[in-house]
Order: structure tokens, then sequence, then C-alpha cells
């Protein structure tokens, strides 16, 4: 999802920029909403970004030839709903741009939308849908986590196809041909993440279950008079 410096045209970096900017400055807000609402769960805030920074920047070969990466921005999703994941995924990607030369400044926006904007609206999404269908909290974040990496490379891939559209084919030529490179090879990528999405929720359960609740990712129930921490049917 990282599209590289000055790759795209300039007109498309532009628009990109401006179709991300409602979305990260309401992500900003949602932000300090959430760090004045609730100041207890600014520690799992950060560790949802340096999540989400740290699996991102994994670099790892595709056997197209191009390079893939996870994405880690469906759990963030799940915790503190797609706004925040807006700004953070934007923060995320701007450090990687400066600091590890993934991605850029002109592409910026072109790489928030997919990344921290369709990402986690898609994979909080499934993780709603999953959730609701009263299926267990393991398989939802599974579907949050692999669902939101996969919107993401598919976006990416439509980003392409419109910046580069096939000489003969055209449009759907050119989508076919990135989708072919991107999304289909990062499949396994996905399954992976979302397997590693279901331990690190079962860990923050055991060692952050009160500030889940506040969040209202979990709820407090009391079964044969033993008081327990229990995924929600919907957060």
């Amino acid at each position: 999802m990282h599209i590289a410096e000055g790759f795209l045209p300039p007109i498309h970096a532009a628009a990109w920029t401006v179709a991300a900017a409602p979305f990260v400055i309401h992500g900003a807000i949602a932000v300090v909403r959430q760090v004045r609402t609730h100041p207890e769960t600014r520690l799992l805030l950060g560790a949802a970004g340096a999540f989400t920074f740290v699996l991102s920047a994994i670099k790892l070969p595709s056997v197209t030839g191009s390079s893939s990466h996870p994405t880690g921005t469906g759990l963030g999703a799940v915790l503190f709903r797609p706004p925040v994941m807006a700004f953070l995924g934007t923060v995320v990607l701007l450090f990687q741009a400066l600091l590890l030369a993934h991605g850029g400044i002109t592409t910026l926006g072109a790489n928030a939308f997919s990344f921290a904007i369709v990402g986690p609206w898609v994979g909080y999404g499934a993780w709603r849908l999953v959730v609701g269908l009263g299926a267990p909290k393991a398989v939802g974040i599974f579907a949050a986590m692999f669902f939101a990496d996969m919107a993401t490379y598919c976006t990416t891939s439509l980003q392409l196809a419109l910046g580069f559209p096939d000489p003969t084919s055209g449009l759907l030529g050119a989508g076919v041909k990135f989708l072919s490179v991107f999304a289909v090879t990062q499949i396994p990528l996905a399954v992976i993440e979302g397997l590693l999405g279901v331990l690190v929720f079962g860990v923050l359960q055991r060692v952050a279950g009160p500030e889940m609740m506040r969040l209202g990712v979990l709820r407090k129930t009391n079964l044969a008079g033993n008081s327990r921490l229990e995924g929600d049917r919907v957060a």
C-alpha cells in the first residue's frame, strides 16, 4: 500500500489528498475527544498506533516481483473505531515516509485513503457483521484484520489502475493487472495477519481488560457467581 514518492500523476496525487483530508481531520478530532473522555485509554491508543506502525513496516518480497506489507489497522479499528484509525494510520504513514522511505509525501493522501480510511472501515464492518451474527470474538478479530488488509491492497490496485490505465484494455485491464500483482498475492499475508490479530486481542483482554470495557469492546458478565471479562456481541 506504500505507493512510492512521485509515482502517481500529480493530479491524481492531489485528488487523493483532497479525498482523504476530511477523514483525517475528523479522525484528529476523534482522537482528541477520546483522550479527553477516556484518558485511561491513552496507553492502549499508543499501543494500537505502535502495532500498526511496526506491522506495516515489515517489508516482504512478493512472488510477483513487488513487495508486500501487513497493515495492522483492523485491530485499532475494532478498539477505537475507524475515524481514530484514519488519523493514527496517516501519522504512521507519514513517519514511515520520512524515516523508512516507505511511500512518500506526494502520495501520502493516496496511501492514507487506502490504508487509514478504506482498510479500517472495511475491517470494522467485517467485525460488526461477524460478531453480530453470533460468531466468537476471535473470528470477528480475524475477519477485521483479514478484510482490512485485503481492502487496502484492492484500493491501492484501483488507485494505480486509475493512474496508469492499460493502453489497449483501459481501466479494466489495468485493474485486473494490478489486482493480480498486489491483491491476490496478499491473501496468505492477510491470513497470517488475521491469526496474529487473534493472539494480540487475547493478550489485550488479559492486560487491558478495564480499558477495553470502557471502550465498549468488552463487557463484564457474571456466570455462576464468578465475575469475568467477556467479549461483547457487538462493540
